[in-house]
């Protein structure tokens, strides 16, 4: 099960968590020590409504609040304020009247800027192999199976489009946009699996916005009920938020409107801006399904449904909401949506689930599915768990500028790494389940923005995420499967620049997934360390691009 990041079904959110995930870690000699935020302490105020420093971002009492909900009992290192005893949730005791219940805090998320050159300034620039993406394999099947593109001018797209696609910097479409745009456009469904940092999002956002586009006028809401045409479902908060910035990207100038709603933020805020209109709808599972049943949106106008990480989306963490999306009773036949697939990975037993939804769909298969990019130098080193921190400092001390991705297992390292880090002069900041959404957010926006070189993360940021200028990722501890280490090393090498992966290998923990990251190597054309190999010895990894989803179950 996907569990790094459940989104919940919320008018009732998960408990404050325990303080550890109020600190932000920065080093010493640059003035930025490791220490509570205060933001992130909203019980230590009296305002019921204040803005953040720095951003427009604030907190609000939850008015929404359930008589059910009660404060942690935890208790953690925080010290007492002059207002009150902290019970370990962030939030204050206020024992001037006893027995009353504390009024909730919740996060109004900062809103994305609809400044033309703030928006367009965050994409990544294709790099210096990025025409080395001619020559990918692509292999669609299916019947009536439209011609593909080699240049955005010959999809017959739109000037509005044409125009922010230029915006975007985008010179030429990447291998999975020269196939999945006019097949979208085409009124076909698609299961479409590429690499990580091949252009998914636009694969499918260009096509989509062009075709609402087409049509005189769509209504986005009814009677304070939304009607989107568009909705994109993806399991992690920060995927929402990204194709969020890209469909406001692709919509600049026109009369469509987007809207988002996710988890670990104000439900009444969200619920607001949903209800004012949209006709693109972008979510997690838990927070679109709770709006769904409290009718703030409908399916009556939907066109599209779109599943980002469709292989997450479909295992048994997301597959309820799904299936409740899909079967809505205000889904209206007579629109004929069209269901998009899109994912890294499709494995059969996925593929399997999927052909009971999709109807007379496209398979696209884009590169090595399962596979490395080749932009990304891998690199191993066998060592205990012992000595994994020297060789992180050590490491980190060889490099140059650029900023440096660093993946943990437990939510918990993640915390003690940073503060380590920031203890030997290296700023850093840290990002998993745990973490409220405020803190998430600016961890996110701190390293994206270069505040911090450095990111400790859990699998929370393993999956889709586009940021610029990283140029390594660091597996401090390797994960559990094959497919989870594909997704975190193409945090880096994206859009046809070149990376660096390296990775801890703990023969006692890790010697199971030898055999696999053998078979990565060597499709990916790169030495295999005799090290791994001799883990391989007794029986090589003998299984194929099938396990990983490479080919349509269709074909036999």
């Amino acid at each position: 099960m996907y569990t790094e990041d459940w989104d919940e079904p919320e008018i009732l959110q998960q408990q404050p968590q325990e303080s550890s995930q109020t600190r932000t870690f920065g080093g010493r000699g640059r003035g930025r020590g490791f220490k509570p935020i205060e933001s992130a302490n909203p019980g230590m105020r009296d305002k019921s409504t204040e803005k953040n420093n720095d951003d427009n971002s604030y907190w609000v009492e939850d008015v929404t609040s359930n008589d059910s909900f009660k404060p942690s009992r935890k208790t953690d290192n925080f010290k007492s304020n002059r207002r009150g005893q902290t019970n370990g949730t962030g939030f204050s005791k206020d024992h001037s009247q006893e027995g009353e219940k504390p009024k909730r805090q919740v996060y109004v998320p900062q809103e994305i800027s609809n400044d033309e050159n703030e928006l367009f300034s965050n994409g990544i620039s294709s790099g210096i192999n990025f025409n080395k993406y001619d020559d990918t394999e692509v292999k669609v099947s299916g019947e009536n199976i439209p011609n593909k593109i080699s240049k955005f001018d010959e999809a017959g797209l739109s000037s509005l489009v044409m125009t922010n696609i230029k915006k975007s910097s985008y010179k030429k479409p990447t291998p999975i946009q020269k196939h999945a745009i006019p097949i979208i456009m085409s009124g076909r469904d698609l299961m479409a699996c590429a690499q990580t940092g091949s252009g998914k999002t636009a694969a499918f956002l260009i096509p989509i916005v062009n075709s609402l586009l087409e049509e005189e006028s769509l209504p986005n809401e009814d009677d304070g009920v939304a009607t989107p045409q568009v909705l994109v479902v993806t399991p992690t908060r920060e995927l929402a938020i990204q194709i969020y910035i890209e469909a406001k990207k692709f919509t600049f100038g026109s009369a469509l409107m987007t809207e988002i709603c996710y988890g670990g933020t104000a439900v009444r805020h969200q619920m607001n801006k949903v209800q004012s209109g949209c006709n693109l709808l972008i979510g997690t599972p838990g927070r679109l399904s709770d709006f769904l049943k409290r009718k703030v949106f409908t399916l009556s106008e939907i066109r599209y449904f779109v599943f980002d990480e469709a292989d997450r989306m479909l295992d048994m963490s997301f597959l309820t909401q799904v299936e409740e999306f899909l079967n809505h009773p205000t889904v209206n036949k007579n629109n004929d949506p069209r269901i998009l697939m899109f994912s890294a990975t499709f494995p059969e037993e996925v593929q399997r689930l999927a052909t009971k939804y999709l109807r007379d769909y496209l398979f696209l298969a884009v590169g090595v599915v399962g596979g490395a990019c080749t932009d990304v130098e891998q690199r191993f080193y066998p060592i205990s768990k012992f000595d994994k921190r020297t060789k992180l400092i050590e490491l980190l001390g060889e490099r140059g500028s650029g900023k440096t991705l660093v993946f943990v297992e437990k939510k918990r390292t993640a915390d003690i790494i940073a503060a380590y880090l920031s203890e030997k002069d290296y700023p850093a900041t840290s990002m998993h389940g745990d973490r409220e959404q405020v803190l998430r957010e600016e961890a996110l926006k701190d390293f994206k923005s270069g505040r911090m070189d450095i990111l400790v993360a859990t699998a929370v940021a393993a999956r889709g995420l586009d940021i610029k200028n990283v140029s390594h990722v660091i597996n401090f501890d390797l994960p559990r499967s094959v497919d989870e280490y594909v997704h975190r090393i193409g945090r880096t090498g994206r859009v046809g620049n070149r990376g660096l992966a390296t990775s801890f290998f703990d023969a006692e923990a890790d010697s199971a997934l030898a055999p696999e990251l053998v078979r990565i190597l060597a499709q990916a054309q790169q030495e295999v360390p005799d090290f791994l190999q001799q883990y391989c010895r007794n029986g090589s990894w003998t299984g194929s691009a099938s396990k990983f989803g490479g080919r349509d179950i269709r074909v036999i």
